[in-house]
């Protein structure tokens, strides 16, 4: 990884996330895994965040993502389950059975340059399990 640079700043900062559907239902399957892909992807764009590693499990997601220091890790978490559960809902009527998409909760971790490459084994060896 190398340092960011901004017309005033040199920054590294990195956040891994996890977060599930309501009450961990096994639901990131086939299509919906693929949409929740995209749409993670073109969140990522709008708010500058560059998505570094991305494993979606039936029943959570994995993500480790580079953003800028104005950013704010509650807003960038809101911004990806609120746009992804607006879209999945409407996509795929299955989904709409549940309270909704997401459960209020998540994990974040900070990562710095030494132990990005452990999370991103970490988390691209969750699709082996």
């Amino acid at each position: 990884m190398e340092y960011e640079h901004s017309r005033n700043q040199v920054y590294l900062i990195n956040y891994h996330l996890i977060w599930c559907p309501k009450r961990r239902r096994k639901v990131l399957v086939n299509g919906i895994k693929d949409r929740l892909q995209t749409i993670l992807q073109d969140v990522a764009r709008e708010k500058q965040v560059k998505i570094l590693a991305l494993e979606v499990q039936p029943d959570h997601l994995h993500l480790l993502v580079s953003c800028y220091p104005q950013l704010t890790v509650h807003k960038l978490l809101k911004a990806f389950k609120g746009r992804s559960s607006y879209y999945l809902r409407r996509e795929f009527p299955q989904l709409l059975r549940m309270p909704s998409m997401w459960t209020n909760s998540y994990f974040v971790s900070t990562a710095g340059n030494v132990s990005n490459e452990t999370i991103r084994k970490y988390i691209e060896a969750q699709s082996k399990k």
